[in-house]
């Protein structure tokens, strides 16, 4: 295939044109489809190594880049950190007790900003998450108004150092590729903290544009409100009828969601085929007027108390709320179609939209982005519950207090060490992060079967995707051609350049991940800057801040995302105040950068 190099239209050969085809296709189907992120990267992977543009060594640099191995060792520091207890200590003592809703908001803020910068964003917004509906239900106010602050402050905190957000990862790691040269961990430090404060600020100042919506919890506080158990008497006629024979499955307004038989044996989920004995109880769940009716219609009486409570059901099985995140395979989806409780052998008891129970079957619901979905589980731990999930739910509600100790010391020390050699440049960041994963599972301070959980596979298929990517574009020359034709329509002024790929930077990743937008502008920002002659260092750490004031959709965001079902969110919400944010963001950004780092 030799000869589509030859292939030259608008600058550009045929595998330029394939590269940048096959890029615009992942923002498109990440912005237009429910196909998960790590999906479309590895497809868009596949066509770049399918048509010969990188190689099969380029394509395994990706996977083996910084970036990649910085995050996957940081995910075993963070599992030792949370094992042994340092992030809930850190959960306890960071956080006073608000007074009024405007000191709530600095109270959150600031402490998070500063977890940011020394942890990734998500696991900082992850970990706070139930604080913040405890604080709101203090102040008398619902979650929404606290869970924005929290994503926001997160991500700015995030700004101020090469760990704290992903996609400053990316950009650092394709900065040394560039020069040979690695950053120094806090070479964002000043402008973050800049644009941190300014943020900080801002929230406050139009505290009152953060949306008041109704908490989905608040939907499921009584469960006699959404389940009816009736007993089945020893004289009824579908006495020893199964289930579907006795037409009690899938009934007017719900549908059958448990058997407790007399001697406590619990049957869920209940199949077609069990049969129906007398004493037993049967629990519905769903539209309770038209539930009742069963009484009449079956010839059931009322059951002489309720078998749930909202933490758990019997001994064994309990209760978990669960948020439907962007790209959950369940999405357009029902439970009665799909395979998800006989796969994870959990039952959907209610679903919450936007704060609000949907008073339909829920089985019957077709799930969205955002849903809340209260399911009962099997008896399994928190962990092993949310990994059976992973890809298509969210638990937040976890129950894990890890017991403080000789070890919370020593992860605290080794986190201390890692920022330490890497601030003073005594080793690269790469090797940090790898000796600090090791000396989290040589002092045993978390275990090795365990950390798996802690591990976002996705992300790491991502980032050795997105570096690939950026080597495509640079390799075929498309940055190159881009760098030329921007240098000619904004002339040589690199003030005006730096301006207008900011802009553009930060609205890309309004729609696609903050990773994805970094790894495509990187190579363009680069070569300007070598093109212009100028230091490329204030255009490289103004993209990496560019980048991460998407605050203005739920969509660019990684923490947005995580906040949305909480909060009961409406896609909308984020864009009342995320506009001013990104607007008096990026010119802050644009400014610090420009006063810290000169341009020659």
């Amino acid at each position: 295939m030799k000869y589509m190099g030859s292939i030259i239209f608008l600058g550009l050969n045929l595998y330029a044109w394939i590269t940048i085809i096959t890029v615009l296709s992942i923002f498109i189907v990440m912005s237009r489809t429910r196909i998960p992120a790590e999906v479309a990267f590895l497809g868009a992977l596949t066509v770049l190594l399918t048509f010969g543009i990188i190689t099969e060594a380029e394509g395994m640099a990706g996977f083996g880049s910084e970036p990649v191995v910085v995050h996957a060792a940081f995910f075993i520091v963070i599992a030792g950190l949370m094992q042994t207890g340092v992030l809930y200590w850190l959960t306890k003592h960071l956080l006073g007790i608000p007074q009024n809703y405007k000191q709530a908001i600095v109270k959150l803020m600031v402490p998070i900003a500063s977890l940011g910068a020394l942890l990734n964003a998500v696991n900082v917004v992850a970990l706070f998450i139930d604080v913040v509906k405890i604080w709101a239900r203090r102040l008398n106010t619902q979650p929404s108004r606290l869970l924005i602050p929290l994503s926001y402050a997160a991500t700015l905190g995030g700004t101020c150092t090469l760990i704290g957000n992903s996609s400053n990862l990316v950009i650092s790691g394709l900065y040394a590729d560039q020069t040979g040269h690695s950053m120094n961990l806090f070479a964002p430090l000043i402008p973050g903290m800049f644009c941190s404060i300014v943020g900080i600020g801002l929230v406050v100042l139009l505290r009152n544009m953060i949306p008041l919506r109704e908490s989905p919890e608040s939907s499921f506080e009584s469960t006699s409100d959404y389940t009816v158990e009736l007993l089945v008497p020893t004289d009824n006629p579908s006495v020893g009828l199964t289930v579907n024979e006795a037409n009690l499955r899938n009934v007017r307004g719900g549908s059958l969601i448990e058997i407790v038989r007399f001697d406590k044996e619990i049957i869920s989920p209940v199949p077609n085929d069990e049969f129906i004995l007398g004493g037993d109880r049967l629990i519905y769940s769903g539209q309770i007027n038209e539930l009742l009716e069963l009484k009449r219609t079956h010839d059931l009486v009322a059951a002489d108390h309720h078998v749930y409570s909202i933490s758990e059901i019997d001994n064994n099985r309990k209760m978990r709320t669960a948020y439907i995140g962007f790209g959950s395979d369940l999405i357009g989806s029902r439970m009665s179609e799909n395979k998800f409780e006989h796969r994870t052998d959990m039952v959907l008891v209610a679903v919450a939209r936007q704060g609000r129970r949907v008073d339909q079957q829920p089985r019957e619901v077709t799930l969205e982005a955002g849903d809340t979905l209260l399911l009962e589980c099997p008896p399994k731990d928190d962990r092993e519950i949310e990994q059976i999930t992973k890809g298509s739910l969210t638990f937040f509600n976890s129950h894990f207090v890890p017991q403080l100790g000789k070890k919370t010391i020593i992860a605290s020390v080794i986190l201390l060490v890692m920022f330490l050699l890497s601030s003073f440049h005594v080793l690269p960041l790469m090797a940090t992060t790898m000796l600090a994963a090791g000396a989290m599972l040589i002092f045993k301070c978390c275990r090795m079967q365990k950390v798996v959980n802690y591990i976002e596979w996705e992300l790491l298929l991502i980032l050795g995707a997105t570096v690939v990517f950026s080597t495509a574009i640079t390799k075929t020359g498309i940055a190159d051609v881009i760098a030329n034709n921007v240098l000619d329509i904004c002339g040589h002024h690199p003030y005006i350049i730096m301006i207008v790929m900011c802009v553009l930077a930060s609205l890309v990743s309004e729609f696609v991940s903050d990773v994805g937008a970094s790894g495509v502008f990187f190579p363009i920002v680069y070569q300007e800057a070598v093109a212009l002659g100028c230091n490329p260092m204030p255009f490289v750490i103004s993209l990496m801040i560019a980048v991460t004031t998407s605050f203005a959709s739920p969509i660019g965001s990684s923490t947005h995302m995580l906040i949305y079902g909480p909060g009961g969110f409406r896609f909308s919400d984020f864009l009342k105040i995320g506009f001013w944010m990104h607007l008096v963001l990026l010119a802050a950004n644009l400014l610090i950068v420009n006063l810290v780092y000169p341009l020659y």
